[in-house]
């Protein structure tokens, strides 16, 4: 049986940043996603997540694997660091995912941004954590409890840009029919407990609301970060290609009349005018 992906994905600045740091990505043409949150200060972060992203979408397409495009992605960034001193120090976290209609998916993971599958009423995070408190954890040296209200939760120990190469965690997975994929920032999940974003992911039917009310969920939470989710649900071929097409193609007006930007050719969305509201929701495009 083929399998279809129908995808939501909502990213917001949050109750308390000033910009956007965070950036997403979906092909539909090539079965790629994935979610980036920069840091770097200024504009450091927003610049080393939409790098990553944009380098990861050209490697991919000119055929590379997920693990070389995650690679070549952490190439742009730390070159990029180089070259302009604003830039110094600039990184990103980087999850993204590869998949086909057979319904494999590869995973490449860097940082602490998450991927999780829900499926037969059951959330399960499938990527770990590259930061301290997740080191402790496994070391037993803190709870899971205690690691939500540790200090040190938003300390890293590995992302993209920071060096000139990086190590990948590769997942494989390979997908059925009504299973649930979420990708997000850390902007979620240090806001929203895991069963209660799993009870939202099964109360909400539709990917795309779903992923908005993810986000109104961590903004509720206090919101102090930028958050991102995408939503990913998998199909069987009972969902149409042609109602599959007639969303994506709903989806999108509603998206470009919501950023008020046209779609250039490579893909990547102009940014939204001064007075847009700063969340989006889009199916195609990378989101700076």
């Amino acid at each position: 049986m083929r399998l279809h992906l129908q995808v939501g994905a909502a990213t917001d600045i949050g109750q308390v940043r000033d910009h956007n740091e965070d950036g997403y990505l979906v092909d539909h043409d090539v079965g790629l996603i994935a979610v980036a949150d920069g840091m770097g200060g200024h504009r450091g972060g927003e610049v080393a997540s939409a790098t990553a992203l944009e380098a990861l979408r050209v490697a991919f397409v000119a055929g590379a694997p997920i693990d070389e495009a995650v690679d070549v992605a952490n190439d742009a960034v730390h070159e990029q660091s180089i070259a302009d001193p604003n830039l110094r120090g600039m990184g990103t976290t980087l999850t993204a995912g590869s998949f086909d209609d057979e319904g494999h998916l590869v995973l490449g993971h860097v940082g602490d941004s998450r991927a999780y599958l829900a499926r037969d009423g059951e959330l399960e995070r499938v990527t770990t954590d590259h930061s301290l408190v997740e080191e402790l954890i496994q070391a037993g040296e803190l709870t899971p409890d205690e690691a939500e209200r540790d200090p040190r939760r938003s300390m890293i120990t590995r992302a993209l840009g920071l060096e000139p190469s990086v190590v990948v965690d590769i997942i494989e997975l390979d997908l059925r029919d009504g299973d649930r994929l979420l990708l997000c920032s850390d902007g979620l999940t240090t806001m929203v407990g895991e069963d209660d974003i799993a009870s939202l992911l099964a109360e909400e039917p539709d990917a795309a609301t779903a992923a908005d009310r993810l986000v109104d969920a961590a903004n509720a939470a206090g919101g102090v970060d930028n958050i991102t989710v995408v939503v990913i649900d998998v199909v069987g071929d009972a969902a149409s290609p042609e109602s599959e097409s007639e969303s994506e193609s709903e989806s999108e007006s509603e998206s470009e009349s919501d950023e008020r930007a046209a779609e250039r050719p490579d893909g990547v969305a102009h940014e939204p005018a001064d007075d847009a509201e700063p969340r989006t929701r889009r199916w195609f495009g990378l989101r700076r």
